[in-house]
């Protein structure tokens, strides 16, 4: 050991020795790890409900910011089918299909009240249960609704309801006072209304809006959901993989796409969501 070395390594000076050798080691250490190809290091995700800023359909996480509900609804829009309705239905979501998407439903529910407010969306009690609120996109309604109409004795009754009543529409159902003396309807014409299906009886003097001819899409929904869960329940443990779920071949029960009715189980929390490093883990919930 020469003798600048063995002055340097006295006691005094070990201290600062001993933090020369550590920065030059994770010097080393740095420059190592920038010859690691990408492919090769380890990506952490975070895990949330899925988001249509990514890919929903592939379980992608949520982005930062707020959702973009109207984004989302016609995201979830392209898994109605159409064809299966002849295309005389406009896209039916329903509003809990939205919290499978997006975890903050207070968020959501504002969203999709700014936008009814506005005219652009629409909702309605399906009928099936407290909380089936459907939800349509106005010009896509006015659209089916005026071709359903066509060459109809209630054409004029229909058309004077949807320029009168739907913009900035925010009510589920209308009673007979508000018909009458606000929107300037007669008896005659709410008979009218009812018959062609935009309107159906809530109780005596009242009526919720409606979508025409959606007794079979409700139908197909219902009988649907039931045996999405009986797939999930029939599972071992009753869970499944979301994956693995939406491979799984169908019955002739399913006749709307599966991943719609994926989205319906999530959202109305009829399956728990447990993430794991295969993906996302739907167990049936026993209620």
């Amino acid at each position: 050991m020469n003798v600048a070395l063995a002055w340097w390594l006295t006691p005094v000076n070990l201290p600062q020795f001993s933090l020369l050798l550590l920065l030059n080691f994770s010097s080393d250490m740095n420059r190592k790890r920038s010859l690691i190809p990408d492919a090769f290091r380890v990506k952490k995700r975070r895990f949330g409900a899925d988001n249509i800023n990514g890919h929903p359909e592939h379980g992608d996480t949520q982005a930062d910011g707020p959702p973009d509900v109207k984004a989302t609804l016609q995201y979830l829009m392209t898994l109605f089918p159409r064809k299966l309705f002849n295309d005389s239905l406009p896209q039916i979501v329903f509003k809990h299909q939205l919290y499978s998407l997006h975890s903050d439903k207070t968020l959501v529910d504002k969203q999709v009240n700014e936008l009814r407010d506005k005219g652009e969306l629409l909702m309605f009690q399906l009928g099936f249960g407290s909380d089936a609120f459907g939800l349509v996109f106005s010009e896509d309604y006015r659209t089916k609704v005026l071709a359903m109409e066509d060459g109809r004795s209630t054409l004029g009754t229909v058309e004077k309801f949807l320029d009168k009543v739907l913009p900035g529409c925010s009510d589920l159902s209308f009673s007979k006072d508000k018909m009458l003396k606000h929107f300037l309807f007669t008896d005659s014409e709410i008979t009218q209304l009812v018959k062609s299906g935009v309107l159906t009886v809530r109780d005596a003097g009242s009526w919720w809006l409606s979508i025409p001819n959606s007794g079979r899409f409700t139908k197909y929904f219902i009988q649907g959901r039931k045996a999405v869960l009986g797939m999930v329940k029939k599972s071992k443990y009753n869970e499944i993989l979301k994956n693995d779920l939406q491979e799984r071949r169908t019955t002739s029960h399913v006749k709307l796409d599966i991943k719609y009715h994926i989205h319906d189980i999530i959202g109305a929390e009829l399956v728990e969501c447990i993430q794991t490093t295969s993906g996302t883990l739907l167990r049936f919930v026993d209620t």
